[in-house]
């Protein structure tokens, strides 16, 4: 499963040496929003250099897939990596809200509704 998400870079981790063939190195960012999240993701392998030329606060775009394993009858969840990039600066204005004044008249081929007759009630 593919997954991507923004958010700045918070904290990054050393290169660890799991064994003679196997490395990672984990790195936390931090999303926007009411309730912001700190996320920390792996890179494994050759994949640890990913993160180098970021620095903490720097607004980054991360792909990554959903990794999960058991071991000892424990379960382990893991956010692993595999592209990381600079975020989007230029930020897209959200779509206009139709007021009630856009809603067609009589005189435009529309219903004899006004704005008054539309309400958050089901009767």
């Amino acid at each position: 499963m593919a997954f991507e998400i923004e958010g700045a870079v918070h904290k990054i981790f050393d290169t660890e040496s799991k064994s003679e063939k196997f490395q990672a190195r984990d790195f936390v960012i931090k999303t926007e929003g009411q309730y912001p999240q700190f996320v920390k993701f792996q890179l494994t392998q050759d994949r640890c250099d990913l993160i180098n030329g970021y620095n903490e606060g720097e607004q980054i775009k991360v792909y990554f897939d959903l990794r999960g394993r058991e071991w000892n009858e424990k379960y382990f969840t893991n956010l692993n990596a595999w592209k990381v990039e600079k975020a989007a600066t230029a930020e897209t204005p959200p779509p206009a809200e139709k007021e009630f004044s856009d809603f067609p008249t009589s005189e435009q081929g529309g219903s004899n509704m006004s704005a008054n007759d539309f309400d958050d009630l089901p009767f």
